[in-house]
């Protein structure tokens, strides 16, 4: 006779972590920010948490990649996993930002802005 049945498990195991983490249990993800010439990727990475658990918000320069989690894709209740805040400074261009899930990671791409550096000359304006 089997002592545990492996739906059981399968059921089971995910609420046992919900319940870990309401009760004060933390998931920690991988978080990673690599600078590249064209602009900044951020990586964040929970590896036994699914795809759709992550989130991406952009509100002004300030983004926020999320976790929450559900039992079933279509309950109304979720619980948070993670949350991380950051303040992107102003050289990074917020219009073209792009989130990629790659596997088990989730990659936020933001680009620098572009920067016309040739010199111009202004008009001066002649009041009397």
């Amino acid at each position: 006779m089997k002592l545990i049945n492996s739906k059981i498990i399968r059921d089971f195991a995910p609420q046992m972590d919900l319940l870990n983490t309401i009760g004060g249990g933390v998931a920690q993800p991988q978080v990673r920010l690599d600078k590249r010439e064209q602009g900044v990727i951020l990586r964040v990475a929970l590896p036994s948490a699914s795809p759709d658990t992550f989130h991406v918000a952009l509100h002004n320069q300030r983004l926020t990649v999320y976790g929450a989690y559900r039992h079933q894709p279509d309950d109304e209740l979720s619980a948070p996993l993670f949350m991380r805040v950051l303040d992107l400074p102003a050289n990074l261009d917020v219009a073209r930002i792009d989130a990629v899930q790659h596997g088990p990671e989730l990659r936020v791409r933001i680009p620098y802005k572009r920067t016309n550096d040739e010199p111009r000359e202004l008009d001066i304006r002649h009041e009397e």
